[in-house]
């Protein structure tokens, strides 16, 4: 599940070298690694051709086109640039040469005259934009609708970033090694990438222990051990009790899908904090969550403690930002001395509530016993965040400041969705479904959370969760239709998602006790 940068791959490849396995069989095993992958996808090719770049990435591409030649496949193989003397990338050349094949200037390369071709000609690593010939014959290729396998990245796309520079090829399946780059799961990097393959090639695992990962693909080894197995002497209390707030009488419906999400996912009460022009209209559609009315800021503190609700939601249509505001400050210093919520999670406009005075907001998470997760999408981290971060910062880095910044857990939403810690940590989602692009499903992420967190899962590891989770519910819709999922839909189908995680052993026995209150 660790993500590596460019330099971090880089090092671990050092690391590797330098304990005694040489560069060039590190190429060897790479390229026998790709040729694999190609016999598996692409078992009828007859007729493959092999573009080449200058380092190492291109030495692959030789490997691989011996092996291709070697399997009476027929290799065409095209180079940007003659490898440099005595490197890796030119002894591979030298041993496709003397095998018989053939290498000609790439712009000789007709994609039409080949069904499959194999991109072998720019690394991860690279940094300035593709121009040129090699621009062209990239756009070319696109053009032409050949299937392309790319090695370790399409060419054009920043392994860091998942960036197109310039231009940059799209590829049907790629072959990367030990493991994943940044780039294959940030947008755009990850829909020209196709499908991802990681091979083993003989990196150690043990290399990572020299590396310091800060950087995860969202799977459930990186929080199943800490996802919330309910006891047998368990009871509604230690489930933990979660506040959802609610808009006014005629925006009633998101908070009622956060407090149906939360409840799908766990928690032992929920009650719905709102308007007392709202309570009537939330009673008829409520029978499970409890209603409190929204007034007096003090008597909603003296509520929350009383009962104790250690979790709330605020935001999902609530609308008055000035009372959003007002709310969000008093429920986070009313938590300065640990008593009161231990989880906030906000969301829409408990975020607007706060773009005109970002500060506020930061200065009271970082006073506050109370965490702080915020769950923007584009618009609404543009409005907190848009003049504290920098464009050119990549998603995962943007993701990272903001959280060091707001002192909070930030799930940056979108295709690409990136959760980020104050500390550093942050994984990139990877099991998103274009079905969750639809009114009302962030309310029900939001829900998710909170009941995650109400159960004593620390926040940063149910954030992560959450979205897995969130995401996993249009897949297991996808299953039976490909078009139709509404919001009212996820909740319930929160359960099923939980079959899953049982079905395919990704429960730990290990998770925590609801009624250890660990936060």
């Amino acid at each position: 599940m660790e993500l590596l940068t460019p330099e971090e791959m880089g090092q671990a490849d050092r690391i590797t070298i330098a304990g005694g396995i040489a560069g060039y069989h590190l190429m060897q095993r790479a390229g026998q690694a790709v040729f694999e992958e190609i016999v598996r996808f692409w078992p009828d090719a007859r007729s493959v051709a092999v573009l080449c770049g200058s380092g190492n990435n291109g030495g692959d591409g030789y490997v691989v086109a011996k092996l291709l030649k070697a399997a009476g496949i027929s290799v065409a193989c095209f180079y940007t640039e003659q490898p440099k003397t005595d490197s890796d990338a030119a002894l591979a050349c030298a041993d496709y040469v003397s095998s018989g094949g053939q290498v000609l200037p790439l712009h000789y390369f007709i994609p039409e005259d080949y069904p499959l071709v194999v991109d072998a000609l720019l690394g991860a690593g690279l940094v300035r934009d593709v121009s040129g010939e090699l621009a062209t014959c990239i756009t070319r290729l696109n053009m032409s609708g050949i299937s392309v396998c790319a090695i370790d990245l399409p060419s054009g796309v920043s392994g860091l970033d998942g960036q197109v520079k310039g231009v940059a090829v799209q590829a049907q399946h790629t072959v990367t090694f030990f493991r994943k780059k940044p780039g294959h799961l940030l947008q755009p990097g990850r829909e020209l990438c196709g499908n991802v393959s990681v091979c083993d090639i003989g990196i150690e695992n043990t290399i990572l222990e020299k590396i310091p990962v800060r950087l995860y693909e969202n799977l459930s080894e990186l929080w199943r051990d800490v996802l919330p197995v309910t006891q047998s002497n368990a009871h509604k209390f230690t489930r933990g009790h979660v506040g959802v707030f609610s808009g006014g009488m005629m925006s009633t419906g998101a908070a009622r899908l956060s407090a149906s999400a939360s409840a799908r996912t766990g928690a032992g009460l929920v009650t719905m904090i709102a308007p007392p022009d709202a309570l009537p209209v939330h009673a008829a559609h409520l029978t499970g969550t409890m209603l409190y009315p929204l007034g007096e800021i003090a008597d909603v503190l003296n509520f929350i403690k009383a009962r104790k609700v250690k979790t709330a939601v605020l935001g999902p249509a609530f609308g008055d930002l000035p009372r959003a505001r007002d709310l969000v400050c008093a429920l986070m210093a009313d938590s300065a001395d640990g008593a009161g919520l231990k989880t906030l999670v906000l969301d829409a406009d408990g975020i607007t509530a706060f773009k005109d005075q970002p500060q506020i907001l930061f200065g009271a998470a970082e006073r506050s016993g109370c965490l702080l997760v915020l769950t923007p999408h584009e618009g609404e981290f543009q409005r907190l965040f848009g003049e504290l971060v920098t464009d050119s910062q990549s998603k995962v880095e943007k993701a990272r400041q903001a959280a060091q910044l707001s002192h909070s857990v930030v799930i940056y939403k979108g295709a690409d969705t990136v959760i980020a810690a104050p500390d550093g940590r942050a994984a990139i989602n990877s099991n998103g479904n274009t079905l969750l692009a639809t009114a009302g499903s962030g309310d029900v992420l939001t829900g998710i959370i909170a009941g995650l967190c109400v159960q004593g899962m620390p926040a940063f590891e149910a954030a992560c969760a959450a979205v897995w989770i969130h995401a996993e519910t249009a897949n297991c819709f996808a299953e039976e239709a490909p078009v139709g999922l509404i919001d009212e839909d996820m909740p319930d189908l929160i359960v099923k998602v939980w079959a899953r995680l049982e079905k395919y052993g990704l429960l730990s026995s290990d998770s925590i006790s609801l009624k250890n209150g660990k936060h």
